[in-house]
């Protein structure tokens, strides 16, 4: 198991439409094609044998790897430094526009900066998670992998009439193709992987056809980093952040993924293994609060629009909101066990598809209440038919929010009067108020007003546990939930409040390790699931925001500060922080930049206010 990399020793490059993980010592070992939530062409990050993968790295020598971005653009650069020469491989995908397509195209240059370098290029595809057989076509400028549904095709990046030094071409037994070849200082080469149901054969692809491609891919970026009004402290995080929240959104919808990997473990050897690869109406609506801040206002226009038509949708066929949905906006979500693959690390299952699709969670009313009122009070108001759906949806809340459900953490142990959801409901009923008296748009806001009010005196009566002098998960326990320190953030009470302080306290002393939060106690309050639980990132940028807002900024920078130790090299961060300092879970995580970019800007924010 040794041989997989670190979770957090890889980089993420993607079109706006799918992506690929890059590990730092050039493997790139995950990539789904045609959409994030597609079948992979390269697993090898859950199966080092079985997965398929495409290496590129020196041969017969001793070298270290270092990765870094080219500043501004998730073009990513890996580095191979040894005593006889420094090569560097320049990974990244120009973007496919903002239509559907089966096609896309990955760049893969190498070249030589310093010396001379012997490199190997290995290419192993295993087509629909590796169950899918293919066949291998060998051609003069390159190779071509042929599924009956899909293919992948390798060209040859020279110039025409040039050939490569001490050139050897071996095809594998597993219809896999590795060439070896000889670079000198200046001097370089490359493939251009392009994927599709109709492919083209391989072609010759001139060193100036590649530069223009990478120019054009490193100015989309950086004119779209110059929109960022932010200029605060910490900004080099927050941007690369706001950066990896765009690589992470299917540009023909606007649906922001909450990860682009499916199966990585919460726990090395457990079975806290998802599917991420799919939109949460949870994510999609904090994606419009944090890039609203940022001056990103195309990207939350579409957001918002997303989530307007889930809405409508819901409304359409009669069912609640779900809680999530494919990047097109489809429902279906059938989870599935991957039982031939063994899992990073050794963890398994593997699944794809998420049965939690169809869990009850009311938080995400009111995460999706907030957006919308967050983004009309930034101009970006909504049409005459939507606020009708958002009214219909309002009135399903006030007959259904006094219920069990699943809760945000989405356990598999049964349904309970989680807090949160109530909290989350009584915001949404809150904003919903608001939205109408602003606007003055129809709705039973008297109705509204009294169920809102209901739930804030059952959660003051429920929810607050005198014993624990906390809020607490849900009215039948005394266990701490790191979700509620959204409180004051949503103004479900004032962040003096002694009822806060005293909650706040609690949780320092039982939730927050070394300044790293833990979500909950899952001994003490069974989610269903086996194993323990690792730091979860996100809690720990919210902790960050409820330090602030209570007005201890000098602990709330601390911990911020600590916090940026473990991204990884390149500043991204997967969904938890084990024990040991190691990235786990899926990644990048969604929900973590998504908090990191709040608690950097509301911290920067009173910290100025400070003086």
């Amino acid at each position: 198991m040794d041989s997989y990399p670190p979770v957090e020793a890889h980089g993420l490059i993607g079109d706006l439409q799918t992506a690929a993980l890059v590990a730092s010592d050039g493997t790139l070992d995950w990539f789904c094609a045609p959409r994030f939530d597609s079948p992979s062409l390269f697993a090898a990050l859950l199966d080092r044998h079985r997965g398929g993968h495409f290496r590129v790295s020196p041969e017969g020598v001793e070298y270290t790897c270092k990765q870094l971005y080219l500043p501004g653009t998730p073009i990513l650069i890996t580095r191979f430094l040894s005593t006889d020469g420094v090569g560097e491989l320049v990974d990244f995908m120009p973007v496919a526009g903002d239509r559907p397509t089966d096609r896309h195209c990955l760049v893969r240059m190498l070249r030589v900066v310093r010396g001379a370098m012997r490199f190997r290029f290995e290419c192993e595809p295993r087509f629909n998670y590796g169950r899918d057989p293919h066949e291998l076509e060998m051609h003069l400028e390159g190779q071509l992998f042929r599924t009956s549904a899909y293919s992948l095709t390798i060209s040859a990046v020279r110039y025409p009439d040039t050939r490569l030094r001490e050139r050897t071409i071996h095809r594998s037994e597993e219809s896999g193709v590795s060439v070896t070849f000889t670079l000198r200082e200046g001097e370089q080469s490359g493939v251009v992987v392009e994927t599709g149901v109709s492919p083209d054969p391989p072609r010759l692809f001139t060193p100036a056809e590649v530069s223009d491609m990478l120019v054009r891919t490193r100015e989309f970026w950086r004119e779209w980093l110059a929109r960022s009004r932010y200029s605060g402290r910490w900004r080099e995080m927050v941007e690369r952040s706001a950066m990896t929240l765009k690589l992470m959104t299917y540009a023909p919808t606007g649906a922001v993924i909450a990860a682009p990997t499916a199966g990585l473990p919460e726990q090395i050897g457990g079975e806290r293994n998802w599917d991420y690869r799919y939109t949460w109406i949870r994510d999609a609506s904090f994606s419009v609060y944090a890039l609203l801040r940022l001056g990103f206002t195309d990207e939350a226009r579409q957001y918002r629009r997303w989530v307007d038509d889930r809405i409508r949708d819901a409304e359409e066929f009669g069912v609640p909101l779900q809680i999530m949905y494919r990047v097109d906006g489809s429902p279906d979500l059938t989870e599935e066990v991957l039982d031939h693959l063994e899992g990073y690390r050794g963890s398994a299952p593997v699944r794809v598809g998420n049965g939690a699709a169809r869990q009850l969670q009311l938080d995400i009313y009111g995460e999706a209440l907030d957006a919308l009122h967050f983004a009309d009070t930034h101009g970006l108001m909504g049409s005459h038919a939507e606020w009708l759906s958002t009214v219909r949806m309002v009135d399903w809340l006030c007959e259904n929010w006094d219920q069990p459900e699943e809760g945000i953490w989405e356990t598999r142990g049964g349904r309970r009067d989680f807090t949160f959801g109530r909290l989350m409901s009584w915001v949404a009923l809150d904003r919903a108020v608001r939205l109408a008296h602003q606007r003055g748009r129809p709705g039973d806001t008297g109705r509204w007003v009294n169920a809102r009010d209901q739930i804030y005196e059952q959660i003051i009566s429920r929810g607050f546990h005198p014993g624990r002098g906390a809020f607490v998960q849900h009215y039948a326990s005394d266990v701490l939930d790191a979700a509620l320190l959204a409180m004051p953030s949503v103004g479900f009470v004032a962040p003096t409040d002694p009822l806060w302080q005293s909650t706040l306290t609690a949780m320092d002393a039982e939730l927050v390790s070394d300044s790293l939060v833990y979500r909950y106690d899952p001994a003490a309050s069974p989610d269903g699931l086996p194993g323990r639980e690792s730091t979860f990132t996100m809690c720990t940028f919210w902790y960050v925001e409820a330090l602030a807002q209570s007005g201890r900024l000098d602990d709330a920078a601390l911990v911020l500060e600590k916090m940026f130790t473990y991204s990884s090299p390149l500043g991204l961060y997967s969904e938890e922080v084990a024990p040991t300092g190691e990235q786990t879970g899926n990644f990048p995580q969604a929900f973590s930049h998504l908090s990191l970019i709040s608690a950097a800007l509301g911290l920067n924010r009173l910290l100025d206010a400070r003086g």
